[in-house]
């Protein structure tokens, strides 16, 4: 099967009802093994002390916020090239989860920045390109609400969406491209050690994981609000 193929309501039904006790069980487990190692097997950093945990929280939540609007992007693309079924229903479905992790990363990014920089926020090139990345999520979903008509909605939003994945490259290129106070790339590079990778690793996966979960059940429940609208009106459709 590819990924075409789930453009039809009944098939993604039917492979989401398998795949969404998996998906939580693998959200639950991960994230369970990497909070108790965050809490009680990462010891205190030699500069940043305790407060080196919030990176577990925020780190991850920045990843995810990213990562859906990159899905969202996707969605809309085909949705306006190819016009299948489910890819403005994908996009509309990913928009609120993406901005709630881009909110928390958002808010514990800030926490971390006030031991470390002595303030809770600063007009930084990353922090600023990943606020607009918020407001980008906002922008997206007032756009939906705002057209009444969802086959206009839908094309309006892709547009935008399409037009705001041009803050992802600048948000991953900031620190390299100005000079900034967040840090650069650490877990490819090596700079991290193993004591802190390992359960970083585990939240960023429990993270993705709990992001697939919900996202799966937020496309059902559109299918199915759709479905009940059209019987409504029409007596059939999506």
């Amino acid at each position: 099967m590819n990924i075409f193929e789930l453009a039809n309501p009944k098939r993604f039904l039917a492979l989401s009802e398998k795949l969404l006790p998996w998906f939580w069980a693998a959200a639950v487990l991960t994230l369970a093994s990497g909070l108790y190692l965050t809490f009680f097997g990462v010891p205190p950093d030699y500069q940043q002390g305790t407060t080196v945990k919030i990176m577990f929280i925020h780190v991850p939540a920045a990843l995810v916020g990213e990562m859906a609007y990159g899905v969202m992007g996707v969605a809309s693309l085909l949705g306006l090239v190819n016009r299948h079924p489910l890819a403005d229903v994908a996009a509309k479905s990913a928009a609120p989860l993406g901005a709630l992790f881009t909110a928390l990363a958002l808010i514990t990014g800030s926490l971390w920045g006030k031991p470390m920089w002595g303030t809770y926020w600063v007009w930084d090139a990353r922090l600023t390109s990943f606020l607009i990345l918020f407001f980008l999520y906002l922008g997206y979903m007032a756009l939906w609400n705002a057209i009444e008509d969802e086959t206009r909605a839908a094309r309006a939003a892709a547009i935008l969406a399409l037009v705001g994945v041009v803050d992802l490259p600048i948000i991953y290129f900031s620190v390299q491209w100005w000079n900034t106070l967040h840090q650069g790339e650490s877990i490819f590079t090596g700079k991290i050690a193993p004591v802190f990778l390992w359960p970083l690793m585990l939240m960023m996966a429990g993270y993705v994981f709990l992001f697939g979960a919900l996202w799966m059940v937020r496309i059902r429940t559109e299918i199915l609000a759709r479905r009940a609208r059209a019987l409504q009106l029409q007596g059939g459709g999506l």
